[in-house]
């Protein structure tokens, strides 16, 4: 069976190279049909895709045109059976193709899967979501869903009392590394291109659960997941707590995908969780303390600025700036 891989890069030369290396030692007994598409990246990473994989379909974006345009554009040329998209920052591991191709065949009312995401430590990333609210955003900056992770409401949003060792049914799954029927996109179509990163995997398990798919996390096609690796070649941004996401492109993507799927009212109860919260943690950390109370004050008054920012950039949700963001 012929599977179609896309690949998305922004100067992520090396770990692109061992992505592509771990793709091709485990094609899981298909034909490959792999695109590569280079966001105009600056580190030579289309030259080495040319000289080192030349069974590698390259597309070569002047411009940075966003994860979601550039996937798009292989799409738009992709024959295979079913389309996976994988990071550059993902690394197949054994298994991982034949067992997520397997259970798609197996389960013809499934739309779309995401597999087992794994750090370079071994441990769990989150794999398995449900779709993002105000509450889910509560609970996740106040703490209270890793302190009773095991709890199924504090827990619920990301899935964390789940041990992830077994088939789940969910309502997302990360595009880190996930499996599209292609019977489902040409009914729903790939990525809304006003995500120019982040949302946009998001906004498409939703398309595809109101047309009646079911989206499932697959826990025996494992990834090694390394995260963020493209985004932290942006020194000119800042980024969420976290590290591995452009704190102002996810606020925008955020807010689009809010007004877009839940309207205005739920947009603003999201952003006001988010800016209330920080704001609330500047206002507490103004009495004198020292270095730390500091700094705690400068990043709470970074959150609220961008987080307002981003409610200007985007007209209130409505409006996706010009790329490239």
């Amino acid at each position: 069976m012929k599977i179609t891989v896309i690949v998305v890069s922004y100067n992520t030369r090396a770990m692109l190279k061992e992505c592509l290396e771990s793709l091709f030692k485990y094609p899981g007994g298909h034909e490959l049909e792999v695109f590569v598409v280079d966001n105009d990246s600056k580190d030579d990473s289309a030259a080495m895709v040319r000289e080192t994989f030349k069974q590698v379909h390259l597309i070569e974006n002047k411009t940075n045109v966003g994860f979601a345009a550039a996937n798009n554009q292989a799409y738009e040329l992709a024959t295979g059976a079913y389309i996976i998209l994988l990071n550059p920052d993902a690394y197949i591991k054994p298994g991982a193709l034949e067992n997520s191709i397997r259970f798609m065949e197996e389960h013809p009312d499934c739309g779309l899967c995401g597999g087992r995401l794994v750090n370079l430590d071994g441990d769990l990333d989150p794999s398995a979501r449900r779709f993002p609210n105000s509450l889910y955003k509560f609970l996740t900056l106040s703490g209270l869903s890793d302190k009773y992770a095991s709890s199924r409401f504090f827990g619920r949003g990301d899935f964390k009392y789940f041990d992830h060792n077994s088939v789940q049914e969910v309502d997302w799954v990360p595009g880190t590394f996930t499996i599209y029927r292609r019977r489902m996109l040409t009914q729903t179509g790939l990525f809304d291109e006003r995500f120019f990163i982040y949302y946009e995997e998001t906004d498409l398990c939703l398309r595809a659960k109101r047309n009646g798919w079911r989206v499932f996390f697959v826990p025996d096609a494992e990834v090694v997941h390394v995260g963020g690796g493209s985004a932290k070649t942006r020194k000119d941004q800042k980024f969420d707590k976290g590290g591995s996401q452009v704190l102002k492109f996810r606020m925008r993507s955020e807010y689009l995908y809010f007004r877009k799927n839940r309207g205005l009212f739920s947009l603003l109860a999201n952003a006001g969780v988010e800016i209330g919260w920080h704001a609330l943690r500047y206002v507490a950390n103004l009495r004198p303390g020292g270095q730390n109370r500091s700094l705690k004050r400068a990043e709470s008054s970074g959150f609220v600025s961008q987080g307002f920012r981003a409610l200007w950039d985007t007209r209130m949700g409505r409006f996706s700036p010009p790329i490239p963001w």
